[in-house]
């Protein structure tokens, strides 16, 4: 591939290329580490930016202080000696990987960053593939495609190092945007993430991250108690009812349709946007009733540590 680009000769690329081969297995396993994180807690884009951080500042040869955050909406803008090379717009894990609509809005979002802000390349990420593309003539000229969850180090990435994307590529032959073919452990990713790009409930019209509790992801039947804002913010007035409607019947078998199993999990994740807000006994002195019943509960199943940690 190397003589067909016309890049082999570069002492850079040389250099590049070493370091991409000799810091890939390291980056798979802190990857499989930091996305253990976004399981348990059905994360959150900051994991996917955590990921790229890595593979920019580990794989390639970025150091952290060419890393900014949020300069002008943008997730993460490389610069070097005050210019701005290459924009990112991160998404939360397996976001993109399996859903062109999701990663066209994604494209969109970065193309509206990188005018406002003079960027000519841009690329999207999910912690599970890459995509960058130039900005040529108000289209995308693709740059690099890569799945960050593949064996073999991709030596495409070189077009996003230091010395490498500033440089115009010749060929793009493998650059093009795909879908990842979903791995078996990619395929639940996949399934969580289904809301993201297509599912909204019938009666709410919120994706399944905005419940508490999801029976199955593709099936919106199995969402119950809605808790969140379709932007991820906890919604105040339907926090209290969810836990209300939890706490109401805390003993019996199934709780609006949550098996009993399951009920300490949707507590935690309960108790967990109250304090995001402030709202539990450990945190005011004039709590609502509802959250001092919630967390009782929380001690009793003795899983309050889980919140206040």
């Amino acid at each position: 591939m190397s003589s067909r680009l016309g890049v082999e000769h570069l002492a850079s690329y040389r250099r590049c290329v070493e370091r991409i081969r000799s810091s890939w297995r390291a980056f798979l396993e802190a990857r499989a580490l930091r996305l253990e994180e976004a399981r348990r807690h059905r994360a959150a884009e900051k994991v996917a930016e955590n990921i790229v951080e890595d593979l920019f500042t580990k794989v390639l040869d970025w150091s952290l202080a060419d890393l900014n955050h949020q300069v002008e909406g943008a997730d993460i803008l490389l610069t070097k000696h005050g210019i701005k090379y290459l924009l990112i717009e991160t998404k939360r894990p397996s976001a993109l990987a399996w859903h062109r609509r999701a990663v066209e809005k994604a494209l969109d979002q970065a193309r509206q960053y990188a005018a406002d802000q003079r960027v000519r390349c841009i690329a999207v990420s999910d912690g599970f593939m890459l995509y960058a593309a130039d900005l040529v003539a108000g289209g995308l000229r693709d740059r690099a495609f890569v799945s960050l969850a593949q064996q073999e180090p991709p030596l495409d990435l070189w077009w996003l190092s230091v010395h490498g994307i500033y440089r115009e590529r010749p060929d793009t032959q493998g650059a093009e945007l795909h879908l990842l073919p979903p791995s078996p452990v990619e395929r639940e990713e996949r399934e969580e993430g289904v809301e993201e790009a297509a599912l909204l409930h019938p009666k709410y019209g919120l994706p399944a991250r905005c419940f508490a509790y999801v029976g199955h992801a593709a099936c919106p039947a199995t969402w119950k108690l809605p808790y969140r804002l379709a932007d991820g913010s906890v919604d105040e007035k339907r926090l209290p009812k969810a836990i209300q409607a939890i706490l109401s019947n805390y003993r019996g078998a199934k709780v609006s349709g949550i098996p009993e199993a399951d009920t300490p999990m949707v507590l935690l994740r309960l108790a967990r946007a109250a304090a995001s807000l402030g709202r539990m006994p450990f945190q005011t002195a004039s709590p609502a009733t509802v959250y001092r019943q919630l967390q009782d509960a929380l001690e009793q199943l003795g899983i309050l540590d889980k919140v206040v940690g």
